[in-house]
């Protein structure tokens, strides 16, 4: 199967950061309860961006891996998905507050 293409690339990038989410939750939240912890994201925005910043580091083991492997679709996929996540980033940040 070819995995050099940008839709699989974009389903990546979106996994990625959510998985990113749950290690700063082991991480740094690990004495919160799992629903109090994502509570806190849904009423405080800054917050919220603020951690997605974080779990956006996830994006870059498959960014690099697919890059490396010359397989530049996916690696545009996956750019595209973390591109998505700076735009609901900055409007967490500024609009919805």
């Amino acid at each position: 199967m070819n995995r050099s293409n940008a839709p699989f690339g974009l389903v990546l990038g979106i996994i990625f950061p959510v998985l990113g989410l749950l290690v700063v939750y082991l991480i740094k939240f690990s004495g919160a309860s799992m629903g109090n912890f994502f509570r806190v994201l849904f009423d405080d925005h800054n917050t919220a961006a603020l951690m997605l910043s974080f779990s956006l580091f996830a994006n870059l083991i498959p960014f690099i891996y697919y890059t490396n492997k010359k397989l530049d679709q996916t690696a545009k996929g996956i750019l595209i998905a973390t591109m998505l996540y700076a735009v609901l980033i900055v409007m967490l940040k500024y609009v919805w507050h």
